[in-house]
């Protein structure tokens, strides 16, 4: 008995080549909408988790003013996202040499406290490329990791430090190419430290 599908009847040959065509076209589209998205939205496209830092950027910035001397710098709590005031980083008295060089003379800088009450991985997230180092009993705390994504400024750039419990900790920020910065900081929740 002939195929009836093949011989008899070429215009469903010609439907059902035409439905394959459509469902492939389908499924390509459906594997490229997620990267489509993450080229609409750069933020989307950290590969850690960064939800609660993304909510913390859509909220509310608390204005704080960076000191800048340890002695001037004011204290700042984990959770909270501020507008952080730079000033003139020539007038500014680091607690360690900053980890880089600015760009130009015309960079910002400033210090800020914070304490901790539990060990673990804290990450520091900011809306501008503004260098940060952590100093912990005198020490620079060397990064565990960070992350950044160009043309994403909720949050810009993510960099994580393990921070002692207790022991107040000073953020050094510094070669900031804008008087105010968002910044907040925030646990990881991986917390692998």
């Amino acid at each position: 008995m002939p195929n009836s599908l093949s011989r008899r009847d070429p215009t469903r040959r010609g439907v059902l080549r035409v439905a394959i065509l459509v469902c492939s076209a389908v499924s390509v589209m459906c594997t490229l909408v997620p990267t489509l998205a993450c080229a609409d939205d750069p933020c989307a496209a950290f590969t850690w988790d960064v939800r609660h830092e993304r909510t913390l950027f859509g909220q509310q910035p608390r204005s704080l003013a960076a000191g800048p001397t340890l002695a001037a710098a004011p204290a700042a709590v984990a959770d909270q996202l501020y507008a952080l005031k730079l000033t003139g980083q020539a007038g500014v008295t680091f607690a360690a040499t900053p980890g880089t060089r600015p760009k130009t003379d015309a960079a910002y800088a400033g210090l800020v406290r914070l304490t901790v009450s539990a060990a673990g991985v804290y990450r520091i997230s900011l809306d501008q490329p503004v260098w940060v180092d952590v100093i912990a009993n005198g020490s620079i705390v060397p990064a565990k990791d960070h992350q950044g994504r160009p043309g994403c400024n909720a949050p810009h750039k993510i960099v994580e430090f393990v921070l002692p419990a207790g022991a107040p900790v000073t953020l050094q920020f510094s070669a900031g190419t804008v008087a105010t910065a968002k910044v907040t900081v925030t646990r990881s929740p991986a917390q692998t430290p």
